[in-house]
């Protein structure tokens, strides 16, 4: 089986076949630098680091791109309320984003590009625009696009132009908006009293960027005017990527992007992440829960990608604790490593060429550790090259501290087994228990862990 990836602007799954077969270059959305992302963010950082994992391990070259949205309405606001410069606010969160994406054993981007260092970019791409006529400057001296004058308009979020001609008869301003205010959008901002110190000068006039028109400009620059694959979550798809089809095209000429990818929302017992009904998270949040970025990663594995879930502490507790079965079970393979299963290999691949089936690589996991068909050595091996897909950081684990008076009752424990006292054994195990740790028996030998 070849690899297959489900396509947004088709609505269907398609053989993955890169523009140029040495490399493969992917663009993602990444943060808006206005506060700690939540949890339903990382959803789709996870995803796409899954994504770009599993094309490395398919001897893919993979060139990534990934942005930081360092200026827009949200971030003019907050930095203005704490009485920060824009950088000292933008630099603040981009630097929390960077150590976040650590913890999650997130890959770096080959490049993060920041939007405030790409101005020149933006403005020579709406000329461009400006002069083909499809936008135009409008008497608020700011720059829209004119999305009646692209033929193609709404072709990724399937939405008519013309049955909303009464809405798209007038302008928008705000970067962020819902379906049925589709109009015209904001390329360029033209300053008013409210943007405060943010503005640059420049031959459009004195103001700033556009959300959309940003991440086009950045692409272009960095990865060409055409490429493999964006990513980014479903909540993008209208109006942010719908508008960066219709700048990048209409300015170029040429298809924009080969396979548009989104990940699905990611809801919290069961309802959209607000702080005001409480059930807003961070990945900080998770931490003072006791709750690892990793058992958050692989919760997330356990569904589709394009599927939505519903997170709860109770369902990513029992993550945490299946991640730490993992690592005994691992663990406990000894410290010699053998030859990957050819078999296991296969079904792997076949799972992730299914549209990156995690949640039936994450089964397989559990299948390879129960064969007894095979030797610890090998699975230890093929635990390890399922983990250049899954990324749950195996051959960096750390021995565990135990605690001196633990480790003697498990000697203890063990003597007492050699010399079949099992009542003795018992006891002695809930003893281990009482002090916080477990006692597992495997062919290697009684393995410790904390409970």
């Amino acid at each position: 089986m070849a690899l297959e990836l489900y396509n947004s602007l088709s609505h269907k799954k398609e053989l993955f076949e890169p523009l140029d077969p040495n490399q493969v270059s992917l663009y993602t959305c990444g943060p808006t630098v206005y506060n700690y992302p939540h949890i339903g963010n990382y959803r789709a950082y996870v995803f796409v680091d899954t994504l770009k994992r599993y094309l490395k391990h398919e001897k893919y070259n993979v060139l990534h791109v990934m942005n930081i949205t360092d200026v827009d309405d949200k971030i003019i606001r907050d930095s203005q309320i704490q009485g920060k410069t824009l950088h000292e606010f933008t630099e603040f969160y981009t630097e929390a984003f960077y150590k976040d994406i650590e913890m999650l054993n997130i890959m770096k981007a080959d490049i993060y590009t920041k939007a405030t260092d790409y101005i020149p970019q933006m403005l020579s791409m709406i000329e461009t625009l400006i002069k083909k006529g499809y936008a135009y400057k409008a008497e608020d001296n700011s720059v829209y696009f004119d999305i009646h004058k692209d033929k193609e308009y709404g072709k990724l979020s399937q939405i008519n132009v013309s049955e909303l001609k009464n809405n798209a008869d007038g302008r928008l301003i705000k970067d962020e908006y819902e379906k049925e205010n589709a109009q015209d959008f904001a390329l360029w901002k033209s300053w008013t009293e409210s943007d405060g110190d943010i503005f640059w000068e420049t031959s459009l006039g004195k103001g700033r960027p556009g959300w959309h028109i940003e991440c086009s400009a950045m692409s272009i620059d960095k990865l060409g005017e055409s490429i493999d694959i964006h990513t980014g979550g479903v909540d993008l798809i209208f109006p942010h990527h719908e508008n960066e089809i219709a700048q990048s095209e209409c300015s170029t000429g040429k298809d924009f992007v080969k396979y548009w990818m989104h990940n699905e929302h990611l809801l919290v017992d069961g309802a959209k992440m607000s702080k005001s009904v409480g059930n807003f998270y961070t990945l900080r949040n998770l931490i003072e829960k006791d709750i690892s970025p990793l058992a958050f990663r692989y919760w997330l594995y356990t569904g589709h990608y394009r599927t939505r879930v519903n997170f709860t502490i109770e369902a990513v507790i029992g993550s945490s604790k299946a991640l730490t079965r993992l690592y005994d079970a691992y663990k406990a393979l000894g410290d010699v490593i053998g030859t990957v299963n050819t078999q296991y290999a296969q079904q792997l691949k076949d799972a992730m060429d299914d549209d990156l089936n995690t949640s039936k690589g994450i089964a397989l996991i559990w299948e390879l550790l129960k064969d007894n068909n095979l030797t610890p050595e090998d699975k230890k091996a093929t635990l390890l090259d399922f983990d250049n897909v899954f990324g749950f950081n195996l051959s960096n684990l750390k021995e565990l501290d135990i605690p001196e008076d633990v480790k003697q009752l498990a000697e203890n424990r063990e003597t007492a087994r050699l010399n079949k006292d099992w009542n003795k054994s018992d006891e002695i195990r809930m003893k281990i228990q009482e002090l916080g740790y477990e006692v597992k028996d495997t062919e290697s030998g009684p393995v410790i862990s904390k409970l």
